[in-house]
C-alpha cells in the first residue's frame, strides 16, 4: 500500500475541481483524483452555457439574476449565498474568458448570451412587481459550452502545476473528531490501494443521477462523494431534491439542452398544440424545469402524448421554423445527437423527448467558501471543502435554473479554492493519519473477490433504477415512496452478499461497479427517506398527497446523518432570507 502526501487533495475533475486546483498558489502542492481522464468528467456534457448578467445584449443586472434564482428555487435556496453567487458571475465569467475559453461572440465581438428558463428581467425596470420577460443572460460556446469549459480549466491546472491521478477510485474519506486527514483510493490500472495524506481535502464529485433509470448523467455519476462523506459521519442537504430535465432524448435520457428552447425550439404534444401557453402563459417553453417537466408528464397522462415502438409515450421538440444558421451554429451538438441516436431529422421533424433525471439540488452542506459544515448548525469540518454538485451551499433549493448549475461550479470552486489557499498560507499542518488508513478498502476487496456465489450487480441496479423511476420520479406519493423504502431494504440485504466474476486486479470494472452500487443503494436510501418525510410540494419534490407548498412547516433544509444503526437521523436549518418573502409561483 503506496502512501502520498500533498498539501491539497482534490478528488473530482470537472468544472468545480479543476477551478478550485487553479487559485492554489506556487509553493503549495496539490493533486486532483479522478476515476476517468479529467476530460471525460460530466462537466463537458453541459451543453447551454453559463449565465452572468452581462448585459450584452439587453439591459440585466445580478439583483434580476438573484431574484429569478430565488424565485426558481422554490423559495428553499438561501438568499445570503444566491446574492454571492449572482454577484460573483460577471467576474467569474470573464476570468474564464481571459484564461482563453472560447465563447460565441456578437457582431461587435462581446460575449454572446441567449435566453434560458426562468431567467427574466422586469418589463418596467423601476417596478419589481412589473410583468418579466425572458432576458439574454447566458453565456455559451454553441451548445459545447462545459466542454470547453472543461479543456480551458484543465489547461490551466496544467499550467499550475497540479498533478493528476487519473483513474483513481476514492474508496474512504479519512476523517475523525472533526478533521479531515487525506482518502484511499484504488489505483484502476492496478489493483493497489493508496492512501493521500493532505493539510486540506476537496470533493468535487459530482451527482448521483444513476440511481435513476432515464438520466442524462454519464455513468461515473453513483453519488461516491455523498456516500464517502456520509459514511463517515457527517450530514448531507436537501437530498429528496432532484431534478428533472424536460428534454431528455426518448428512451436514452441524453441531454437536449435548453438551449434549444433558448434559440426558439417549441414543445408539442400529438395535437401539434403548444401546450406550454396553458402552464407558463408569460415565458410558455422557458418555464422554470420543474414546471416543464410536470407538465410534459401531465400532457401524457391526459393522453396527448405520443406512443412510442416501446410502448412509452413522448413529446416533440420540434426545431423545424429556425433558421438553418441557428441549427448548425448554435445547436448542431443536440440535432446530431437526436440524427445519431433516434434517426430523425430536426429540420424536418419533431424531435421524441421525454424528462430525464438530471441534477441533484442537494449534497455535502457547505459555506459560500466551501467549507463542509460539521451538522445542521454552524459547526466547520477543519480542512475538508466542497464545491459542484456534490455540494449544497444552497443556491438551488428545490429547484436549480438552466446555466446556474456551471455558474455555480465556477464561482464556489474559485471560492473554495481562495479558502483553501488561505487556510494553507496560515500553516496549516498534516493531521495525523488514522492508525488503519486503507484496511477498510483492502478488507471490502478482498470480501467480496472471495465470493464465489451471491448476487451479482447489475439485475440489483436495474431493479434500482426502475425502483425509484416509478416511486420516486417527477410525481411522488407516500404510499410508492414507502414501498421504495421497503424494497430498498431487500435491496440492500441482497447486496451484502455481491459477487462478481472478475476476481483479477488489473482495471476491474466488475469490482469498481459493485463497490459503486453501495453508493447508489445508501444514496437512495437517503433520498427516500428525505422525500417520504417532506410533506409539501415544492420544485423538484412533488407530492401528489401534498399538493401544496407549505412555508409554515417546511421552509428549512433537510440534514441526514447516520445514526448509531445505520438509518438517517433527520435534522433542519431554517433557510436564508434577506429581500425576498417568499410569494406564490407563477410564470
Amino acid at each position: 500500500m503506496t502512501t502520498h502526501q500533498f498539501d491539497l487533495i482534490i478528488v473530482g475533475a470537472g468544472g468545480a475541481g479543476l477551478r478550485a486546483a487553479v487559485e492554489i498558489p506556487a509553493g503549495f502542492t496539490c493533486a486532483v483524483l479522478t476515476k476517468v481522464h479529467p476530460l471525460r468528467s460530466h462537466t463537458g456534457a453541459a451543453q447551454g452555457g453559463v449565465c452572468a448578467a452581462l448585459g450584452n445584449l439587453e439591459e440585466d443586472n445580478p439583483e434580476w439574476h438573484a431574484f429569478d434564482t430565488i424565485k426558481g428555487s422554490d423559495y428553499l435556496g438561501d438568499q445570503d449565498a444566491i446574492e454571492v453567487m449572482c454577484n460573483d458571475a460577471p467576474r467569474a465569467v470573464i476570468e474564464l474568458e481571459h484564461m482563453g475559453m472560447p465563447f460565441s461572440r456578437t457582431d461587435e465581438g462581446k460575449i454572446a448570451q441567449r435566453r434560458f428558463g426562468g431567467h427574466t428581467r422586469p418589463v418596467d425596470p423601476s417596478d419589481p412587481d412589473s410583468k418579466r420577460v425572458a432576458v439574454m443572460r447566458s453565456c455559451y460556446s454553441a451548445d459545447r459550452t462545459g466542454h470547453t469549459m472543461l479543456h480551458t480549466l484543465y489547461e490551466n491546472s496544467l499550467k499550475n502545476n497540479v498533478r493528476f491521478f487519473s483513474e483513481f477510485f476514492v474508496t474512504e474519506l479519512l476523517y475523525a473528531d472533526g478533521v479531515a486527514s487525506g482518502v484511499v483510493a484504488i489505483e484502476i490500472l492496478t489493483g493497489e490501494v493508496h492512501v493521500f495524506h493532505a493539510k486540506a481535502v476537496m470533493f468535487a464529485t459530482g451527482g448521483d443521477g444513476r440511481i435513476w433509470r432515464i438520466t442524462s448523467n454519464a455513468h461515473v455519476g453513483t453519488g461516491d462523494g455523498f456516500m464517502l462523506a456520509y459514511n463517515a459521519g457527517l450530514p448531507l442537504e436537501d437530498m429528496e431534491f432532484m431534478q428533472f430535465h424536460p428534454t431528455g432524448l426518448w428512451k436514452l435520457g441524453i441531454l437536449v439542452s435548453e438551449a434549444a428552447r433558448g434559440e426558439g425550439g417549441i414543445l408539442r404534444n400529438k395535437d401539434g398544440e403548444r401546450f406550454m401557453e396553458r402552464y407558463a402563459p408569460t415565458v410558455k417553453d422557458l418555464a422554470p424545469r420543474d414546471m416543464v417537466s410536470r407538465a410534459i408528464i401531465q400532457e401524457i397522462r391526459e393522453g396527448r402524448g405520443i406512443r412510442g415502438s416501446d410502448g412509452t409515450d413522448y413529446i416533440l421538440l420540434d426545431l423545424t421554423h429556425l433558421d438553418i444558421k441557428i441549427i448548425t451554429e448554435k445547436i448542431p451538438e443536440i440535432v446530431g445527437f437526436a440524427r445519431t441516436y433516434l434517426g430523425v431529422e430536426p429540420t424536418k421533424e419533431g424531435v421524441p423527448i421525454q424528462p430525464t433525471a438530471h441534477y441533484v439540488m442537494g449534497g455535502i452542506p457547505t459555506d459560500v467558501d466551501g467549507r463542509v459544515r460539521l451538522d445542521h448548525k454552524d459547526g466547520i469540518v477543519k480542512g475538508f471543502y466542497a464545491a459542484g454538485e456534490c455540494a449544497c451551499v444552497s443556491v438551488h433549493g428545490a429547484n436549480r435554473l438552466g446555466t446556474n448549475s456551471l455558474l455555480d461550479l465556477i464561482v464556489f470552486g474559485r471560492r473554495g479554492g481562495k479558502a483553501i489557499a488561505e487556510y494553507l498560507k496560515l500553516g496549516a499542518e498534516y493531521p495525523k493519519l488514522p492508525a488503519n488508513a486503507g484496511e477498510a478498502t483492502k478488507a471490502k476487496i478482498a470480501e467480496i473477490k472471495s465470493r464465489t456465489t451471491g448476487n451479482k450487480p447489475a439485475p440489483l441496479r436495474t431493479e434500482l433504477q426502475q425502483m425509484m423511476m416509478d416511486d420516486c420520479g417527477i410525481f411522488r406519493d407516500a404510499k410508492g415512496l414507502q414501498s421504495a423504502l421497503n424494497r430498498i431494504g431487500e435491496l440492500r440485504e441482497k447486496y451484502k452478499t455481491v459477487v462478481i466474476d472478475d476476481k483479477g486486479s488489473q482495471f476491474n470494472t466488475d469490482l469498481l461497479e459493485a463497490i459503486e452500487l453501495g453508493n447508489l443503494l445508501d444514496t437512495a436510501h437517503v433520498t427516500l427517506e428525505c422525500a417520504l418525510n417532506r410533506t409539501e410540494s415544492r420544485g423538484g419534490h412533488s407530492r401528489e398527497d401534498f399538493p401544496d407548498r407549505d412555508d409554515h412547516n417546511w421552509l428549512k433544509h433537510t440534514f441526514a446523518s447516520k445514526d448509531g444503526e445505520g438509518k438517517p437521523k433527520l435534522e433542519y436549518r431554517p433557510v436564508a432570507i434577506t429581500k425576498y418573502q417568499p410569494k406564490k409561483r407563477v410564470y
